[in-house]
């Protein structure tokens, strides 16, 4: 595996210098982020983020993520100058060194938590889900804030229930043959460029507000590896993701797409299941649902060789800044993950 860890750029808390710091560290995960949805990023800008990794001893050769512009997964008119700007993309990230692009295909809202700093029994906050909090909101009908954690704050109320109306409209299967519809545009681009399409999982792995959502379980996902079957269309494997659902079995999908060669990043995350949702929770198995130990020996068995980095962490020990991605309980989450790779490695030979 190629252990990395996510950083924000120049404006995060957590430098560069801290990252290389952490044992076994390699990879830096991170993207341009001035730049809006749908546009071309320039060649500068890559390559300064591609400076400013190297200079510090890590490798840039995986990006997290270049955004899906919702023209495209609503298939309206205008998504054809949105793919070829992504395809344009691809090839400037593959021309710098990028070999894995991590993305989403999640309508509206890229991730939903109902609150970034639920106090734990250790005294640490994270990120929760609690299913009667979303029932309090709707975006079709509530005059107040609709302010639920990562939704896209550059929509007004009025510009977010317009584009929730859209939505409502569709059905599953519209939006998964505007997702081939994507995925025979770009997947030869990348496949000529060499670089792996990684597919984030929808967080969590269900419908919110009845807007359709697909890429949330081992069925949807076999459907998904086969609307283009090549190797460069694949999998970030996000065991928070997939592990908030007690439906899906995690180890198991993991050897699977694992096996098949198709995982090509990994987001390893620890969660509660709850009667009414989730609480993201430390790395270690005991602390949550997931069996990391499990998920990373099936990893390791089939075969997998691409990136993994610790997913949001709690805040710990009185680290401020960006909720999940602090520091302290990243660093740890990474330790915890190496060992349990180099116990497996051992193990297995």
């Amino acid at each position: 595996m190629k252990l990395s860890f996510r950083w924000y750029g120049d404006d995060d808390a957590v430098t560069l210098q801290n990252i290389r710091q952490i044992p076994g560290m390699r990879s830096i995960v991170t993207a341009v982020y001035d730049v809006p949805v749908g546009e071309i990023w320039s060649d500068e800008s890559i390559l300064k983020l591609k400076a400013d990794v190297e200079k510090n001893g890590l490798v840039f050769d995986v990006i997290e993520s270049v955004p899906v512009h919702e023209d495209i997964k609503l298939g309206l008119d205008t998504r054809d100058k949105y793919i070829e700007n992504y395809c344009e993309n691809i090839r400037r990230l593959a021309k710098a060194g990028i070999k894995c692009i991590c993305y989403n295909f999640m309508p509206v809202f890229d991730w939903t938590r109902t609150q970034l700093d639920h106090v734990l029994e250790d005294g640490s906050t994270s990120l929760v889900y609690y299913q009667e909090q979303v029932d309090a909101v709707n975006p079709l009908e509530s005059d107040s804030d609709l302010t639920l954690p990562g939704w896209d704050s550059s929509y007004t109320r009025e510009e977010l229930k317009a584009v929730v109306a859209k939505y409502n409209t569709m059905t599953e299967d519209d939006l998964w043959n505007n997702l081939q519809y994507f995925l025979e545009k770009i997947i030869p681009v990348a496949s000529a460029c060499d670089v792996n399409m990684a597919i984030h999982q929808d967080d969590p792995c269900w419908s919110i507000f009845g807007i359709p959502r697909i890429i949330t379980s081992e069925k949807n996902l076999d459907r998904f590896l086969k609307l283009v079957d090549d190797t460069h269309n694949g999998l970030a494997f996000c065991t928070g993701s997939l592990g908030c659902s007690a439906n899906n079995d995690v180890v198991k999908m993991a050897g699977k797409y694992a096996a098949m060669g198709r995982i090509h990043f990994v987001h390893a995350r620890n969660v509660a299941v709850l009667d009414n949702g989730f609480e993201e929770r430390a790395h270690l198995s005991s602390c949550g649902s997931l069996d990391m130990f499990a998920i990373l020996k099936e990893l390791h068995n089939n075969g997998f060789t691409g990136y993994i980095r610790p997913d949001h962490g709690r805040m710990i020990w009185g680290e401020t800044g960006r909720a999940g991605y602090g520091l302290y309980d990243r660093a740890l989450g990474a330790t915890y993950l190496n060992g349990l790779w180099e116990a497996i490695d051992k193990m297995s030979n």
